[in-house]
């Protein structure tokens, strides 16, 4: 219990939190950078890992990046937790951004038609595929009959598109965040190495001095009273 919350969060303060966060999505994205570029591995591993999190950021799998992440993270010996921070790129301010591009490159390579205004057909297949998975699982338990009409719907009209469009925009996206984060990350090692051997160089020789102190007066301060309470 040590590491729970004394102030439990509200159902609708978990979802606004989610959408925008406490400090703002800047702090945010500065957190995570922070925590990446602070990993203890190589900085090729570091950025393979933010590339497969971008890339799984592209992915369909809405409430399984995490494991798409690590999954692609492992193929590629990517950093796992730097694969878990890559999924940050995808958030409620680049889902849709991320999902219309997506969307049209799928029907574009599937020759089918996609038009970006019809948010209210996209709307209903979505709900209509929500009801067909709650009218299927209470149809497991009585009699009534399934219909997978409307997941067949949803299937065909957006989660395969959906899946074969965010090969290529998100294979393109992960390249770039992989070069434009391997020389930063490769930079800010190099600087804390060396930052880190300057401060025990620091305590070395302060080590050293005192030592040399200690040699030079090895009575030290002793001898100094012992002569004083002589000529008292």
């Amino acid at each position: 219990m040590v590491f729970k919350r004394r102030d439990r969060r509200s159902p609708v303060q978990i979802a606004s939190e989610f959408v925008y966060p406490r400090g703002g999505w800047t702090r945010a994205f500065h957190y995570v950078k922070h925590r990446v570029r602070r990993l203890p591995d190589s900085p090729e591993r570091i950025a393979r890992g933010i590339g497969a999190g971008v890339f799984a950021a592209f992915t369909p799998f809405y409430g399984l990046h995490f494991v798409v992440a690590a999954l692609c993270a492992r193929l590629i010996n990517g950093n796992i937790l730097a694969a878990l921070s890559g999924t940050f790129f995808g958030n409620p301010l680049t889902y849709v951004p991320i999902g219309v591009v997506c969307l049209q490159t799928g029907h574009f390579l599937l020759g089918t038609d996609f038009e970006e205004g019809e948010s209210h057909r996209l709307m209903r297949t979505f709900a209509n595929a929500i009801y067909d998975l709650k009218d299927n699982l209470v149809a497991l338990f009585t009699d009534r009959v399934a219909d997978w009409h409307g997941l067949g719907i949803f299937y065909h009209e957006v989660f395969y598109p959906y899946l074969i469009g965010s090969i290529f925009p998100g294979l393109l996206a992960a390249v770039i965040c992989h070069y434009l984060s391997l020389p930063l990350i490769r930079t800010y090692q190099q600087r804390r190495r060396a930052r880190i051997k300057a401060k025990f160089e620091e305590i070395k020789r302060l080590a050293e001095s005192k030592t040399a102190v200690s040699v030079t007066n090895p009575l030290g301060s002793g001898q100094k009273s012992g002569k004083e309470s002589g000529d008292v």
